[in-house]
């Protein structure tokens, strides 16, 4: 840790916002103008788009994270999680993975924790489900998903068969048609090499309490990626919620109940519930308060963006919906993260500071390989894309906006790869506790019985 007397800039969070932030600060920052501290639970930025294509294999799971401390040499990077911040007193503090909380003075606050899994008090869910929020996830759903194939080839039990090759799959936004999209897929092609196990014997399930999947492409390409789908096997079942599902015994609402070892939760985000003890202005729904500038209302040192904030849509509101708040995406982001840079440096500076406005330029999704839908905002004009060209447009827009050229340059080299080599469909399980053969192994011997002990045994069996 740094300790210099140069003002201190505290960022709270690695991830999209927190890094490209820190690295704008840094880039524009004169030479000893300030000290950069990001803090974050994780020593990695994930790129959470291409978390599906990592669950199925399409990159390696190490691409689809930037490492903090390499991207931001010159800056301060704590792996720990900031428990509280006094206002008062201009001092956050610290817990570390290891060891005594400590506190740190800051001059200067960024606010970028992103969001956390939004979930409901649903009976089951936290023992069974799989969220898909974070590398370990996606890398933890690809072993899981081939380990149940494992299991159907082997046993000759029909029920744990069928449990295990019942997939389910709750929220139909990005995060849950991509993921299954990209899972079915995976899973077709690793039934190619068992014996007992056939895409046919597998059932997805698509569940979502709206009333379309996929709404950010809008309802023509949205009604085309359900119906691509079920085109696949897959049931897709709208304005239907999950009851429970305690023991892997699924419950819908809409009477249906299916056995499955593998439940998904893909359904919303909600932002970090550790925001609720910093003190700030917050939202109706916990976002962070801010203005224009990406400013924390009623604070002139405190700035947040992405999904942990409440911005303003200034191109909403130009064209006349007052309420308008930017969504919680990556295209947002990435470009709150340069205005909210650019202003952290302004205020500290004493000048004016830049309102953030962007115009939404469209979004894509992939739906496995070469198959996507896509929708290209060029003005007041609309394109959509569905099939393999939108697939396209999904793979360049996302591999130009994977963080550094190192990561760029891995990311391609794994899809152009895959253009050539099979997929690999091996499960490595034992990653989740690599330690247990080894200690198996290495524990003691049990002591043998005392003979008083053998001779309790010995008068128990008489009796």
């Amino acid at each position: 840790m740094s300790t210099t007397e140069r003002p201190r800039i505290l960022v709270v969070g690695g991830g999209y916002v927190g890094l490209y932030a820190a690295r704008r600060i840094l880039k524009q920052m004169r030479y000893g103008e300030a000290t950069v501290t990001v803090v974050d639970p994780r020593s990695y930025m994930t790129y959470q788009p291409f978390l599906p294509e990592a669950a199925a294999g399409s990159i390696s799971p190490r691409h689809v994270v930037v490492p903090l401390r390499r991207v931001l040499p010159k800056a301060e990077v704590l792996t720990g999680r900031v428990t509280t911040i006094d206002q008062d007193r201009k001092v956050a503090t610290i817990a570390p993975l290891v060891g005594e909380a400590y506190e740190l003075p800051f001059d200067y606050l960024v606010i970028a924790m992103g969001a956390v899994s939004r979930t409901f008090p649903i009976p089951g869910l936290a023992e069974n489900g799989i969220g898909m929020k974070g590398v370990e996830e996606a890398i933890g759903l690809r072993n899981h998903v081939l380990e149940q194939l494992d299991k159907a080839d082997s046993t000759t039990d029909e029920d744990v068969r069928r449990k295990a090759l019942t997939f389910v799959f709750v929220g139909g936004g990005f995060a849950g048609a991509e993921t299954i999209g990209e899972v079915e897929d995976m899973a077709r092609d690793a039934a190619k090499y068992y014996n007992n196990v056939k895409r046919e014997d597998m059932r997805f399930l698509l569940v979502d309490v709206a009333d379309k999947i996929l709404p950010e492409v809008g309802p023509k390409l949205g009604a085309y990626g359900k119906e691509h789908l079920e085109s696949r096997g897959v049931e897709v079942y709208l304005k239907t919620g999950m009851d429970s599902c305690v023991d892997g015994h699924v419950k819908l609402n809409n009477g249906l109940e299916v056995d499955s070892n593998t439940i998904v939760w893909t359904a919303g985000v909600k932002p970090n519930p550790a925001l609720a003890r910093f003190g700030l202005p917050l939202g109706p729904r916990g976002h962070v308060d801010t203005g224009t500038t990406l400013q924390v209302q009623g604070t002139d040192y405190i700035w947040a963006a992405g999904d942990n904030a409440q911005v303003p849509d200034m191109v909403g509101r130009k064209n006349g919906n007052e309420n308008a708040w930017c969504p919680p995406n990556a295209q947002h982001a990435l470009r709150q993260a340069k205005v909210l840079g650019d202003n952290v440096l302004s205020g500290m500076r004493g000048f004016p500071q830049k309102e953030y406005s962007h115009a939404n330029k469209g979004a894509v999704a992939g739906l496995g390989l070469h198959k996507g839908v896509a929708m290209i905002v060029m003005g007041k004009m609309k394109i959509k894309l569905k099939g393999r060209l939108a697939w396209y447009m999904h793979r360049a827009y996302h591999g130009m906006a994977m963080p550094t050229f190192n990561r760029k340059i891995r990311v391609f080299a794994d899809w152009t790869l895959a253009m050539f080599l099979k997929r690999e469909v091996v499960s490595l399980g034992a990653m989740e506790n690599p330690r247990e053969e080894f200690y198996e192994a290495a524990k003691p011997a049990p002591a043998p019985p005392t003979a008083a002990e053998a001779g309790d045994k010995t008068k128990a069996k008489a009796s």
